[in-house]
């Protein structure tokens, strides 16, 4: 009688035990780091790109806090942006090649281009670093600001396209501003939170 209890004392601790650690089952289960981003993703103007861009960026496996998934969103900001700068620049180039070949030029094009050079320069040599430096040292509200700043440069370098009505750099634009939003909202959280 006392091996049949032991033996189905055993079974009893062996299927918790297999049920508890088999990692088929633990792999359905959520962890702190899903459950950070997506509570943290819920509180922001568009879940589905801070969703998207925290969980492509393997630095968010990393972030132990919104501070720390903050900062991955800023770096995404910089990425957008030295990409579209990066953009603008290659049109600029091409606008000069075409102009000298041809001998004319396409003033407003240049010039909206020129405007978003500075734009773009703006964010990457301002606001980026200011919103990296908030986030580390917990300044959310200058985090807020610099992410603010990047959003309202990306639209304004849109806007210097209106007269023309044509911009070859809208959906980058776009890209940014609201990578922008999704950090300042980030920022607010944490500004409300202490």
């Amino acid at each position: 009688m006392k091996n049949i209890i032991a033996m189905y004392s055993f079974a009893v601790v062996f299927v918790i035990f297999s049920l508890t650690f088999s990692p088929q089952l633990t792999h359905c289960r959520p962890n702190k780091l899903d459950d950070l981003i997506e509570s943290t993703c819920k509180q922001t103007p568009n879940y589905n790109l801070c969703i998207s861009s925290l969980q492509s960026d393997p630095r968010s496996s990393k972030a132990t806090n919104v501070e720390g998934l903050g900062l991955v969103m800023v770096d995404v900001v910089k990425s957008k942006a030295q990409a579209t700068l990066d953009r603008i620049n290659q049109l600029l180039k091409q606008q000069k090649s075409s102009s000298t070949s041809t001998g004319t030029t396409t003033s407003t094009l240049k010039q909206a281009l020129d405007q978003c050079a500075l734009n773009y320069g703006a964010i990457l040599n301002g606001d980026i670093p200011q919103a990296t430096e908030a986030f580390t040292k917990g300044d959310f509200k200058f985090a807020q600001q610099g992410s603010d700043d990047a959003a309202n440069e990306a639209n304004l370098c849109e806007n210097e396209f209106t007269p023309s009505g044509s911009s070859p750099i809208t959906q980058m634009n776009k890209d940014v501003h609201d990578v922008a939003l999704v950090t300042s909202s980030m920022a607010k959280m944490l500004l409300f939170a202490y």
